[in-house]
């Protein structure tokens, strides 16, 4: 049986969104348990020239709604940059999946071919909807989920490949 397009994406970015989301909860529980302020964590990054946690869980954000849309030949939503606590940012993580699981399953599948034109760094990059989904989207979505997650994990947060991976 053929990989269905819609089942590589849809669902594939809704079950990492949920992980992400259950990863910041631990991340929530942990500085309320160790008088942490929350903000110190939205605001934690690996490097200095890497982004936030906030800015993680926006690209996460961004690269699952962008990616679906685009395979999908649909807009997707704007959310401006702006979350600056741990409810703020599952309010946008919770936007993104209502978004993704508005997306009907035929505006994607037989739709593999689909031009898909993405200007990175001003640079215009033409894909068919297939390989940017493999090899763009997909990529770029566990890229910001993945750093989220160690941000929280060198902040001290006590989370394990398990809450990355979750359940099965």
């Amino acid at each position: 049986m053929a990989l269905s397009m819609y089942d590589i994406s849809v669902p594939v970015f809704t079950r990492g969104l949920a992980q992400l989301r259950h990863v910041l909860g631990k991340g929530l529980a942990h500085a309320q348990a160790n008088g942490i302020d929350p903000s110190t964590l939205v605001d934690a990054r690996l490097a200095p020239d890497m982004l936030t946690l906030a800015g993680q869980v926006q690209r996460a954000s961004d690269a699952s709604k962008l990616g679906t849309a685009r395979i999908a030949g649909v807009t997707a939503p704007s959310f401006p940059d702006e979350e600056k606590s741990y409810d703020e940012l599952l309010v946008r993580i919770a936007k993104t999946e209502e978004f993704l699981l508005s997306v009907d399953r035929a505006q994607i599948e037989g739709h593999e071919d689909r031009p898909v034109v993405v200007t990175a760094r001003g640079t215009e990059v033409h894909f068919t909807a297939q390989r940017y989904l493999l090899q763009f989207a997909l990529p770029n979505f566990f890229f910001h989920a993945t750093t989220a997650y160690d941000v929280l994990r060198n902040a001290g947060v006590p989370v394990g490949k398990m809450d990355y991976l979750g359940k099965f």
